[in-house]
């Protein structure tokens, strides 16, 4: 399964849901795809340099009918600077989302990682464009084929600003979301479970398991403040964040 969505990124040829074929396939052999994918993705010289929640607020989840978060690696590959071009033929089915990320100015680690324990960790944090794309044809999926397909990651552009953590509650951090000058969406940093800083608690908790901690320096995207928007060529998408500034991406 790992080497059917490899091939598929590579050709941008979409597969038939893994659970179509695999109807009991669980949220544990799921993640077993996903880190099959994430070796081959590495072996083909790839890095990563973060971490992406996904079906962080309710919106997506009902959008793509799940009731839990998922999360996968960030690949240095899909970084995008602000203002970038995105070409839309790089992808099969893609779709922009709005969010915020938390810079990691200390390791962070579970099994009881606390809020506060992510704030003290936290560097500061990053506004954020994602394109999210599905290996599986017409994001007919499940949980576990979002799981095993990196959590439906395509691309991202960060802001170019590090916002330290101040006196202010990141959960209120408020957002308006743009295409063409056109209000598409808004939202708030509260949509992603809670807030940016419970979602890197909730990742720290959930990796520990895997034995994996989450390493200073590490970019961590903390869901989507709102549903997903489909975009074609000739889109220019705009996300203005309270306090951490605009973002903004063009897809030719």
């Amino acid at each position: 399964m790992s080497e059917a969505l490899l091939t598929a990124r590579r050709d941008r040829q979409a597969i038939p849901p893994l659970t179509q074929r695999f109807p009991d396939m669980t949220v544990e052999d799921a993640y077993a795809v996903q880190q099959g994918l994430v070796a081959g993705l590495l072996a083909d010289g790839d890095s990563i340099i973060g971490y992406k929640l996904g079906l962080t607020s309710r919106p997506m989840q009902e959008m793509l009918g799940v009731n839990q978060p998922d999360y996968a690696p960030v690949l240095g590959s899909t970084v995008y600077a602000d203002g970038g071009e995105v070409p839309a033929d790089h992808y099969i089915a893609p779709r922009m989302e709005a969010e915020i990320c938390v810079v990691l100015d200390a390791p962070l680690s579970g099994p009881h990682c606390t809020a506060a324990e992510a704030w003290a960790a936290t560097r500061g944090l990053v506004a954020a464009l994602e394109i999210v794309d599905s290996r599986i044809a017409d994001w007919k999926i499940s949980l576990a084929d979002t799981i095993s397909d990196l959590a439906s990651n395509g691309a991202v552009a960060f802001g170019s600003r590090v916002v330290p953590l101040g006196d202010f509650d990141p959960a209120l951090i408020g957002m308006v979301f743009t295409r063409g000058g056109d209000l598409v969406a808004t939202g708030a940093g509260a949509a992603a479970l809670g807030g940016p800083i419970d979602a890197v608690a909730w990742l720290a908790n959930t990796l520990h398991p895997l034995g994996v901690t989450l390493p200073a320096g590490a970019i961590i995207m903390t869901g989507a403040l709102h549903a997903a928007v489909p975009f074609a060529a000739g889109d220019i998408f705009r996300a203005d964040f309270d306090r951490l500034g605009p973002i903004t991406l063009r897809i030719t």
